[in-house]
């Protein structure tokens, strides 16, 4: 039977309108798949509100908060968020963006300024303490003198340190026998105190190296320093230190090992001002890491003994 045919042409156009409707509802999802990957690639938690104060959308960064947060800076298991938010029409628009690092960076300006403070108004007596123990030196007891040097000698190590770290690190790159190094390092020993029976092995063999001689002695003096501490602290009456070059096609390696006790945490071993050791201020390894950096270089703990690998780029 055939339909009259203002009907047939109604049935048409009601076809087309269905076809179109279909291919509105498609495009529709895909947008808002789009816009769900968007919500999901931002580096922000978001909520969106409705009047009534139901989440009708949110990612999975703001799944991970038990409350919607208020506006402002908040702290919420030792990260630091800046929670905004902005109404649309009857919704509203809620974000918290992680400002833990920002936060860390400011922390550490505001005391690295008062630690270099610190360290220039040290600086002075220090020098005149040393000055007057060498006076000293002919009419006292020997062994409290050079116990008296031993301290002068770590205090200087923090201010120098210190200075370095809140004023940056810019190398002066010299070429140099890597075998030098070893000198300058067992001096150093000599100045830094400690009760055990310690045996140091080096292999710094007479290669060419380009760097900054002053600065990486710094790191390789913060590294022994601290496997001495290892060392003290461990329950056993003795220790080993062992300071190895290791060649490859890329890098000068030089490997720091230590058999005193174990890293307590090491998520916070390169982080300025904090430390598991009961010696030190914490800024030994965040400093050497920085001075290697500075070298285009790069400090690793090591995978197969306790130490670190320190990495330096062959030019």
């Amino acid at each position: 039977m055939q339909l009259p045919k203002d009907q047939e042409e109604l049935l048409k156009n009601l076809e087309i309108l269905i076809n179109q409707t279909y291919e509105v509802e498609k495009e529709f999802i895909e947008l808002k798949n789009i816009l769900n990957g968007v919500i999901e690639f931002l580096p922000q938690a978001l909520w969106v509100i409705d009047r009534n104060g139901e989440i009708i959308v949110q990612n999975e960064k703001a799944k991970k908060f038990k409350f919607i947060p208020k506006e402002g800076e908040i702290e919420i298991d030792g990260k630091f968020y800046l929670v905004q938010s902005s109404n649309i029409k009857d919704k509203k628009i809620i974000s918290a963006t992680d400002i833990t690092e920002q936060k860390r960076n400011e922390r550490l300006i505001a005391m690295g300024q008062m630690a270099a403070h610190l360290a220039h108004e040290i600086r002075n007596p220090i020098g005149s303490i040393s000055i007057l123990l060498s006076v000293l030196r002919k009419n006292c007891d020997k062994e409290i003198i050079d116990d008296m040097k031993s301290a002068i000698f770590r205090v200087e190590r923090i201010i120098k340190s210190t200075l370095l770290f809140s004023k940056g690190i810019q190398p002066k790159i010299k070429e140099f026998e890597l075998s030098e190094l070893e000198k300058e390092l067992k001096n150093s020993i000599k100045y830094y105190s400690h009760s055990k029976e310690i045996k140091f092995l080096f292999f710094l063999p007479p290669i060419k190296i380009k760097a900054d001689f002053d600065l990486l002695l710094l790191v390789l003096q913060n590294m022994i320093f601290n496997a001495i501490d290892a060392i003290e602290e461990d329950e056993k009456d003795f220790g080993i230190v062992e300071v190895l070059y290791e060649n490859s096609d890329k890098f000068h390696i030089i490997n720091i090992y230590d058999s005193g006790k174990d890293f307590e945490d090491k998520t916070i071993l390169f982080e300025a001002f904090k430390s598991t050791k009961t010696k030190g201020n914490g800024l030994g390894l965040a400093l050497s890491l920085e001075i290697i950096k500075a070298h285009g270089g790069e400090i690793k703990l090591s995978d197969k003994k306790k130490g670190f690998k320190i990495f330096l780029p062959k030019t």
